[in-house]
């Protein structure tokens, strides 16, 4: 039994006291290991970084539609109030009165007449019969 120990240890320290393979070394430097280590982690971190991307952009997203949805909801319910307005008297009324000229019995209409809206028209006119190189120069210099 001794002889069979022996002889074990004689193999162990014949292993190690050989020159080893080539491919042996490269698998026990630490070179090797720290570059298989980086290549794990890259295939295990490029598809998480994917996945994380795609998961803001969709909740990038669902926050956009849920914008919408309150801006709809809102512009729906401005035109329910709307629609209820013109379904009513008053709307009806108003309208009668600007555009019929409905006159109550009792009321007095009085015209006021806007004489600037006349003035701002016949410059415009004015102005557009000037050149554009005078308009720029008076833009700059005046």
């Amino acid at each position: 039994m001794t002889k069979s120990k022996k002889n074990h240890r004689s193999r162990n320290e014949e292993f190690l006291s050989q020159p080893h393979s080539f491919f042996y070394r490269l698998i026990s430097s630490q070179r090797f290991l720290a570059i298989i280590g980086l290549v794990f982690l890259v295939i295990v971190i490029f598809p998480l970084a994917r996945a994380y991307n795609q998961r803001r952009l969709v909740e990038r997203e669902i926050t956009d539609v849920k914008k919408q949805i309150s801006d709809f909801e809102n512009q729906n319910q401005e035109l329910k109030e709307l629609v209820e307005y013109l379904q009513s008297d008053q709307a009806l009324e108003e309208q009668a009165r600007l555009n019929l000229n409905l006159k109550k019995p009792g009321e007095e209409v009085i015209i006021i007449e806007n004489k600037g809206a006349g003035v701002a028209t016949v410059d415009s006119s004015v102005d557009e019969s000037i050149g554009n190189l005078i308009k720029w120069w008076r833009y700059f210099f005046n």
